[in-house]
């Protein structure tokens, strides 16, 4: 107990961590930007499909263009391993849509896919924190390495436990 005869708060742990760690570790705002380009464009568009598919494939790009678009901002943020193609996709599909999709969405979705495309190829996972449990361990060097070994390996970076190989004849000169 504290001097005013209050209990002392227990540690305050922040909410919504693990879907924090979750979020952070793919392109969320990016996928949910393309996303909604997707959903902006298709909510414009006005005449239904079965006119549309009349019209022939312009008719159907319209609605096609937005529909991939979703899909993208989807796969963004489920499988943050193929964000690239992704990214490249949405940027192009954003560009398209100016022809396909009432100006890219009257501009406002062509934009939110521009600039989620661009977010979502820019993002890289962070790579700073290591998973629970791993432990660092200073690579081994054995008695045998010299002055001249450690500047030709500086920089290079062994696995725990891994040995630097024998020169060859070829690497001595």
């Amino acid at each position: 107990m504290t001097a005013g005869g209050h209990h002392p708060a227990p540690a305050a742990r922040r909410p919504g961590g693990r879907w924090r760690r979750w979020r952070r570790g793919r392109p969320f705002t990016a996928g949910v930007l393309v996303a909604l380009a997707g959903v902006e464009m298709l909510v414009t568009l006005r005449a239904p499909l079965g006119v549309l598919l009349h019209v022939g494939p312009q008719g159907l790009a319209a609605y096609l263009v937005p529909a991939v678009l979703v899909l993208c901002g989807v796969l963004l943020i489920a499988t943050p391993q193929q964000r690239v193609f992704y990214a490249v996709l949405s940027l192009l599909l954003g560009l398209v849509s100016w022809l396909t999709s009432n100006l890219g969405g009257f501009l406002i979705g062509m934009l939110l896919a521009l600039v989620g495309g661009a977010l979502a190829f820019a993002w890289t996972p962070d790579k700073r924190r290591e998973p629970a449990g791993a432990t660092t361990t200073p690579p081994a060097t054995g008695p045998e390495t010299t002055e001249e070994d450690d500047d030709r390996d500086a920089g290079t970076a062994l696995l725990p436990g891994a040995r630097t190989p024998d020169p060859t004849p070829a690497d001595r000169g």
